[in-house]
């Protein structure tokens, strides 16, 4: 996928040349690489958030880090890393790069209800959203509409929710 949007690589820009953050360049995951994987949904972040009028730029920073780990996936301990993977990532992030309360949030519960405690932001509820609708789409390579369309959805469905809780 070819990100154009110049806004979005200047927001990413100091991580994505982090050498420790290059790295997962080298890491499969869903069928490709852990940082195709991490850009991808840092950006469809970035414009979700944006068209919300929500906080995009923190929302685009954490997002790209919230699958800051090296650990395999394809190891025996699968469903360990599953869920603790987001607390790795938190603290591979805070060593090279500062994290707000929210960032922090958006990356320690991207994968609700997996990790058991929601999201308090709606910026995190958009970044957990955003991510499984990836993760899909890498395992099942669906269209870019079909993707869009389930991110919408799933975005009206959060909305409602907190705003009927």
């Amino acid at each position: 996928m070819k990100y154009d949007n110049e806004e979005f690589f200047d927001i990413i820009k100091p991580i994505i040349g982090n050498s420790e953050f290059q790295k997962l360049k080298n890491i499969k995951h869903h069928g490709i690489t852990r940082y195709d994987h991490c850009l991808r949904v840092a950006y469809f972040s970035y414009k979700v958030t944006k068209a919300l009028k929500l906080d995009y730029i923190e929302v685009t920073e954490a997002a790209l880090l919230h699958d800051f780990f090296f650990d395999e996936a394809d190891s025996e301990d699968s469903l360990k890393i599953l869920k603790n993977h987001p607390n790795i990532a938190v603290e591979n992030a805070k060593k090279y790069f500062f994290l707000t309360d929210k960032q922090q949030d958006i990356i320690e519960k991207h994968m609700f209800p997996i990790g058991l405690k929601p999201p308090l932001y709606l910026e995190s509820w958009v970044v957990d959203i955003v991510d499984d609708v990836a993760a899909i789409y890498e395992k099942t390579k669906s269209t870019k509409k079909e993707i869009q369309a389930a991110i919408t959805f799933l975005m009206l469905i959060v909305i409602n929710f907190i705003k009927y809780r």
